[in-house]
């Protein structure tokens, strides 16, 4: 083997063990018996246990599923929306302002984010809790689901929509029926993108949560504050778990929709 493949293949390995070593010791240490979370007394679950009977653990993810899987979904239509208006509509007055509005979320800093959605909220006296946390997760997971969907959009072949219309579709029905089939797996990825997102935002969810809206990851933070324990690294796995799967769920659905693109070409060829 030549050096410079010894020396990708180290440099691979050490980058690869700097990102998932952390993860791989939480999750070991969550099946760990003894209280403490640095040394190994056994084989245990009942920090898993532990878990499913706190009842403080248990509110915050109802908490933060309702936020997630409502702001996934508005975040995901208004981004797609996004996205068409940006490559469908030609040149049209502002097109360069909304465009840079939609990726400035991408680079702001999340404190800035969550101050100016906190100081929104004060001064239109709207009062905090799930709703304003959901507003917050929206107006930062669009830009990314917009980006997603762009991306597709971008690669797509527009006589599929130009056929539709000729038709006699209208520019609904050949969305609905040309358009959206064929980006659908970027939608389902830009879902699970902005699910992930809100599952995962602690400091926006910290400017605009009130009382009754505390999530998992607040929780979570404020919990390990007080030290780490075996119930946080077993709450941690489970959520790696929940993360892990819709991963791999996302690209089941991409490899299976690429394949049947690829028949139906081969059909029509």
């Amino acid at each position: 083997m030549r050096r410079s493949s010894w020396f990708s293949l180290t440099s691979v390995t050490f980058g690869l063990a700097f990102l998932y070593l952390p993860i791989v010791i939480l999750v070991i240490f969550s099946f760990n018996e003894g209280r403490l979370v640095t040394v190994w007394a056994g084989f245990s679950t009942k920090w898993y246990v532990a878990v499913f009977q706190n009842e403080a653990f248990l509110n915050a993810a109802w908490v933060t599923l309702r936020v997630g899987v409502i702001s996934a979904t508005v975040a995901t239509v208004l981004g797609t929306l996004a996205a068409l208006t940006l490559l469908r509509a030609g040149r049209f007055p502002g097109r360069t302002l909304f465009n840079g509005m939609i990726y400035a979320p991408l680079v702001m800093p999340e404190v800035i984010m969550g101050l100016a959605l906190l100081l929104l909220f004060v001064a239109v006296e709207f009062d905090r809790g799930i709703w304003s946390v959901t507003i917050g997760h929206i107006t930062f997971s669009m830009c990314y689901a917009a980006v997603v969907v762009s991306s597709r959009l971008v690669s797509m072949d527009r006589s599929l929509e130009e056929a539709a219309r000729d038709l006699g579709c209208t520019p609904v029905s050949a969305f609905l029926l040309v358009t959206l089939p064929v980006i659908a797996p970027a939608v389902v990825a830009a879902w699970l993108l902005a699910f992930t997102l809100s599952l995962d935002d602690l400091v926006i969810a910290s400017f605009t949560s009130g009382p009754g809206a505390t999530t998992l990851p607040m929780k979570i933070y404020s919990q390990v504050r007080l030290g780490v324990t075996p119930e946080i690294n077993a709450l941690s796995t489970m959520l790696i778990a929940l993360v892990s799967t819709g991963v791999v769920f996302a690209s089941a659905v991409s490899r299976r929709f690429e394949r049947r693109m690829e028949r139906e070409r081969q059909a029509v060829a």
